[in-house]
């Protein structure tokens, strides 16, 4: 597998970089940075002590954040970009212009399989997701990267469609 490029929020060459290429503001990019790492503060983590921050950024410029929700069976915790997500969308906000990440490892943390597919329902293929780490570091992959060949709303056929193609027994 490939090293996947990592750039530093301090550096001002970086983030001009990362803004031209995602079509942010640097104020957004810094803002991302800012809430997704403030969001791990909320997090309730006490069998992992993993704290995870995440936090969205609306096509209409709303912020919403989110943080990991552990739970004594282990299973039914919920990860911070579904806690945002979840947030966002009974607020009635179902469209995003960028995603961010943020946990105290030195790795960018990426988010996990059910919360690429659960970002994959409400984002474009082309959001970018921007995965930061405790040295202010980040990596940035869209969504169509993080979960190539993915199943999402857009190829789902409705239902009448569905029920028309089921072989007639």
């Amino acid at each position: 597998m490939a090293a996947i490029k990592t750039y530093s929020i301090q550096n001002p060459s970086h983030r001009e970089e990362t803004v031209k290429k995602y079509g942010l503001t640097e104020n957004e990019l810094l803002t991302l940075h800012e809430r997704s790492v403030a969001a791990k503060s909320r997090a309730y983590c006490p069998y992992s002590k993993f704290r995870v921050g995440a936090t969205l950024l609306s096509n209409n410029g709303q912020w919403i954040d989110g943080a990991n929700v552990e739970n004594a069976s282990y299973g039914i915790g919920t990860c911070a970009e579904r806690v945002a997500l979840g947030k966002a969308v009974t607020e009635g906000i179902r469209s995003f212009k960028a995603v961010g990440v943020a946990a105290d490892i030195e790795a960018t943390c990426s988010p996990c399989g059910a919360c690429r597919q659960f970002i994959r329902e409400f984002c474009d293929l082309e959001t970018p997701i921007f995965m930061f780490n405790i040295k202010g570091e980040y990596a940035t992959m869209t969504i169509s990267e993080l979960l190539p060949l993915s199943f999402g709303p857009d190829v789902l056929p409705s239902p009448e469609v569905l029920e028309a193609n089921r072989p007639q027994t």
